[in-house]
């Protein structure tokens, strides 16, 4: 973590001298990163030369590839459980492990659907919006974020049951939206950033925050992908440029907090 604070604390034209040498950084990150990561590396790239690949899936996918082997330098997940995971395994630089941005979930939508805003509390009843044979678009819960926490909040206003039955199960949030954004499901669950990036849907209704746990992303270098460079791009991910461009689509930023290894 010493490290890591070093960097933290560089200007940036002293971050781009020690980046003076071009490298090529590795990093997979969720879904629904796609959009803001894929601006924060090209901003990056821009100032620093080096040179930046991403992969995008779900958070579990990314995960089980680098357990795997996969030649990536540093995840991004869209939930700890990943991360913590990925931990366990002794896979991470874990003085490196810090929550890098927040979200929210939402229900949304298609754009010209004539459901209109809803309340979702535990009084809601969501399956009233659904016809007999439609179901409702979410990141599969048994492995993708967005899903799991789509089943927390659903627990919490007592719908789980119910709705369980009627999901369309996707691989990742992204896919979740493309099926309401097709209008192949008139109802979908995804992170408020997600419905920010496009015309095709709308928001009906936003989970209150206590209805799941705060939805943090967390990242880290993987374990002895530590050099400079990886060190400094983490660094400025976590720095207030990187964090202009995530307020820009949608998401919250939070105190970078070291969260070390899994408890």
């Amino acid at each position: 973590m010493r490290r890591l604070a070093r960097y933290l604390a560089l200007p940036v034209f002293l971050l781009t001298a020690i980046n003076a040498h071009a490298e090529d950084i590795t990093v997979f990150a969720a879904a629904s990163l796609t959009n803001a990561v894929t601006a924060a590396a090209k901003a990056y790239e821009q100032q620093s030369g080096d040179r930046i690949e991403i992969s995008f899936a779900s958070s579990s996918t990314l995960a089980r590839q680098i357990a795997a082997g996969a030649p990536a330098d540093m995840f991004i997940s869209a939930n700890q459980k990943w991360m913590d995971w990925l931990s366990e395994q002794d896979m991470i630089e874990a003085d490196t492990r810090n929550n890098m941005v927040a979200n929210g979930l939402v229900v949304i939508a298609p754009n010209d659907s004539a459901i209109n805003a809803i309340s979702l509390t535990k009084d809601t009843d969501i399956t009233a919006l659904l016809g007999n044979d439609d179901r409702i678009a979410v990141g599969d819960p048994d492995h993708v974020p967005a899903g799991i926490y789509a089943q927390q909040a659903l627990s919490y206003l007592g719908q789980w049951e119910t709705l369980a039955p009627r999901l369309a199960r996707a691989d990742n949030v992204r896919a979740a939206l493309a099926l309401v954004e097709r209008g192949e499901a008139p109802l979908g669950i995804v992170y408020r950033t997600d419905a920010a990036i496009t015309q095709g849907v709308k928001i009906i209704g936003t989970f209150p925050d206590d209805s799941h746990p705060p939805i943090t992303y967390p990242v880290a270098l993987i374990k002895d992908a530590g050099n400079d460079s990886n060190a400094n791009f983490l660094a400025w991910l976590l720095g207030d440029d990187a964090g202009k461009i995530f307020t820009d689509y949608g998401f919250d930023q939070i105190q970078p907090t070291n969260t070390g290894t899994a408890k």
